[in-house]
């Protein structure tokens, strides 16, 4: 088995039954629409809330671009942010939901592996309402195209967008 450690991946993640926590998953949604044609080497990945069943992407992947709810004390709801590689933590420096708790634990499972994404870029926003239900809040709804934006301009500077 010839292993490839070279796929170009956006992930998003999230639980979409959480209003806000699906915020990668809609954003990947609409991200890949718009940019497939133009992207041809990227894979776009609906990682969901699989945990460390997420290990076997993020390990052959070389560049690695996240979407996500970020929940951080020191941002305001419905706040767009970004994090890159070294800033992302891997453990509990930003609290974020349960399920990316565990994808912190598949990142540093992942550095303990030396299997680390040579390019690792997180983009997402606040939640404003966690609570049970199918879509975002308006709030959040209101800030995916910036948070789109900013992914393509990530992977512009990949040099992964025509």
């Amino acid at each position: 088995m010839t292993e490839n450690f070279n796929r170009k991946i956006v992930m998003g993640l999230g639980n979409t039954l959480n209003k806000d926590e699906g915020l990668g998953v809609h954003a990947l949604a609409l991200l890949e629409k718009e940019l497939a044609d133009r992207a041809p080497e990227v894979e776009f990945i609906d990682g969901g809330a699989l945990g460390l069943n997420l290990l076997p992407w993020v390990e052959e992947a070389s560049h690695l671009l996240v979407l996500d709810s970020i929940v951080s004390r020191f941002s305001l709801p419905g706040q767009v942010m970004e994090l890159s590689k070294d800033e992302i933590p891997l453990y509990s420096n930003i609290k974020m939901s349960d399920h990316q708790i565990t994808f912190q634990e598949v990142l540093g499972l992942v550095k303990f592996r030396d299997k680390f994404p040579k390019h690792l870029h997180l983009v997402g926003a606040q939640p404003v309402d966690m609570s049970i239900g199918y879509g975002v809040s308006p709030e959040i709804e209101a800030v995916i195209p910036e948070i789109m934006t900013r992914a393509e301009r990530v992977l512009r500077e990949w040099g992964l967008v025509k």
